[in-house]
């Protein structure tokens, strides 16, 4: 195995250059991110190892809030410590949450723009070459044994057609490959951090997280629409276990339903967002914050400060998880028994990637999509709502990206003009 040093980690300066990049082009939600991760930080300039990226990606799955930041940060302090990692996480997201902050804003005032959505339409189908991609080099890897085989296709099932809870599946797989240990294999191969050393990295991040939020309640009462944002994602933060699905699953009804801050109708507009511009695709919370403080206070200015309190809310925990928990990845990683059991979360991960990988598709192919009721629950799509268009950029960035060997900012380029020339020839 090569190790980091004979890898040649790279300057601050480098990674700061790479991570504004990824920044950009990181559409298609936690699978298209990871895929881009993959690629950009092991493939091509194999700054990270292999065994590493995964056992983190695994840990990052097991943690509240959206699993491609956090594992970000983990890339930028595996290479530059606190500081790397704060850089990773922060390029990773802001560039994204510059453009739906933008976004948010000409829907607030105009409503959907159809030349945006026309360019994201083609933007949308070569993310699914990506994640094709992404897929097939993320199996090869992690999927080495007909148990590691037969983990993934379980994990996709459960998830895809019976819609069981995500903590379920990979603790099932977890306690799977814990069973399967070596009985005899139950010493540490490296002994664990002290938790005294750790315990002031994570006094900080809590301190930098919730003191705003008191600030917020203390002078401005908790029934105001800013401390109301600041506690609702707060909340969010802590609970949502599952990923960038599960995140949006409960916030959306939350959002609508209970404290009625948008419509369905709005909510599912910022979800489209938020699907088809870089950065996580957890940013439609900034969305939804930006909305209900527009219309809370009247003013573009308070809508911005809403949205600036969302994301301070949702991302910084991220921080506070992994930078208090990295240091343990290695050592669990040492661990027989431990490392066990997080192969079989890696193999199911490919299952999960999958699961995200067809809700992707079929949302971005089709125009209705439903899951069905009952105790079977696959995602059926209309077949007559294919959209032929989608279909045929998605082939074309398939060619470009796995036969041609494009680059990804080209067929993204190509992919999103497409698409912008069948709207100004009004094919769409």
């Amino acid at each position: 195995m090569i190790s980091l040093r004979a890898m040649q980690a790279p300057s601050f300066t480098e990674l700061c250059r790479v991570f504004s990049r990824i920044g950009f082009l990181s559409f298609g939600g936690p699978a298209g991110q990871i895929a881009l991760m993959h690629r950009e930080i092991i493939d091509q300039r194999k700054w990270v190892d292999e065994k590493d990226y995964l056992t983190a990606l695994n840990f990052c799955m097991l943690l509240p809030g959206p699993e491609a930041t956090q594992l970000a940060t983990w890339v930028g302090w595996k290479l530059h410590g606190t500081k790397g990692g704060l850089a990773a996480g922060l390029l990773f997201v802001l560039p994204g949450a510059v453009v739906v902050l933008a976004l948010a804003m000409i829907y607030s005032a105009f409503g959907k723009v159809p030349e945006i959505e026309a360019a994201l339409l083609g933007i949308k189908a070569a993310v699914l070459a990506i994640v094709i991609e992404a897929l097939l080099r993320i199996s090869r890897r992690a999927l080495k044994t007909e148990f590691d085989w037969m983990t993934a296709a379980l994990a996709f099932i459960a998830l895809f057609a019976f819609n069981l809870p995500f903590p379920v599946v990979i603790a099932v797989a977890a306690y799977s490959g814990l069973t399967r240990a070596n009985a005899e294999a139950t010493a540490l191969a490296t002994k664990l951090p002290n938790l005294r050393d750790i315990l002031p990295t994570a006094a900080l991040w809590l301190f930098i997280w919730l003191a705003p939020l008191a600030l917020l309640v203390l002078t401005l009462g908790a029934d105001n629409i800013f401390s109301a944002i600041a506690i609702f994602f707060s909340k969010l933060a802590v609970v949502t276990f599952g990923g960038a699905y599960a995140v949006l699953a409960y916030m959306a009804q939350a959002s609508v339903e209970k404290l009625h801050w948008l419509t369905g109708s709005e909510m599912i507009d910022g979800l489209g967002l938020a699907e088809t511009t870089p950065g996580p695709l957890i940013l439609v919370n900034e969305f939804v914050g930006y909305l209900a403080a527009t219309r809370a206070t009247g003013s573009v200015w308070g809508g911005v400060a809403g949205g600036i309190i969302t994301l301070w809310m949702t991302f910084t925990p991220c921080f506070l998880w992994v930078l208090t928990g990295a240091p343990y990845i290695s050592a669990i990683s040492n661990n027989p028994r431990l490392a066990s059991a997080l192969r079989a979360i890696m193999a199911a991960v490919v299952g999960v990637i999958l699961n995200l990988s067809v809700w992707f598709s079929l949302h971005v192919l089709f125009g209705k999509v439903e899951r069905l009721q009952g105790w079977f629950k696959p995602w059926v799509p209309d077949v007559t709502s294919l959209n032929p268009y989608a279909l045929a950029l998605s082939i074309l960035a398939a060619l470009l990206l796995l036969r041609l060997h494009w680059s990804v900012p080209k067929v993204l380029a190509v992919c999103g003009a497409l698409g912008l020339g069948l709207k100004f020839f009004a094919v769409v």
